[in-house]
């Protein structure tokens, strides 16, 4: 048994939903090498199918798949299994949501990319203490951009709404869109 597995606990059970299928199975292979007993959903519905049937220890969710909100799991698997380490995980990182995860029972909130030792350091973290700084943080500039191109997307790419939306000028909006995107 390695020093991985005792930190796991008696139940190693491991449910991760998300929709990137080829980010779903390199995850699930690297957690099954740490340990874990996994099982995966690439839907909503599948991962609510899961929590209500054989609700896990462990769990890593999506904040937004295809067919609706990852919270919606988040919820089910709190409500079936009150001691489980829930991580939300999202390709928008916006504080907005890290609070609503927390509200509906998620233990932790990771920005993708999430490589498999932060997922891991996140769901055995021991409750109340605070996870280390991240290696490579986004810069804020990075974060802005993502937003808005987030909003943009949200929007249809309609340029106008966007702006409006986003209480900036339409024209400083083009300007932002035109360029690259920041490191």
């Amino acid at each position: 048994m390695t020093e991985q597995t005792k930190e796991i606990g008696e139940d190693p059970s491991l449910l991760l939903v998300d929709d990137d299928e080829p980010f779903l199975r390199r995850l699930a292979r690297a957690m099954e090498k740490r340990g874990f007993d996994v099982k995966t959903a690439e839907t909503v519905a599948a991962g609510l199918a899961i929590a209500k049937s054989d609700p896990p220890a462990y769990a890593v969710v999506d904040l937004r798949l295809e067919d609706g909100n990852g919270l919606s799991v988040v919820e089910e698997l709190r409500a079936n299994r009150p001691d489980a380490k829930i991580v939300v995980l999202t390709g928008y990182g916006a504080i907005a949501t890290a609070v609503a995860a927390v509200k509906v029972g998620a233990t932790d909130y990771l920005s993708k990319p999430a490589d498999a030792n932060d997922v891991t350091a996140a769901l055995l973290e021991q409750s109340g203490t605070l996870p280390p700084p991240p290696e490579n943080p986004m810069s804020a500039d990075r974060v802005r951009w993502e937003h808005i191109q987030r909003v943009f997307e949200q929007c249809d790419r309609n340029v106008s709404e966007t702006a409006r939306r986003l209480n900036m000028h339409r024209r400083t909006l083009q300007r932002i869109l035109a360029k690259r995107s920041p490191r």
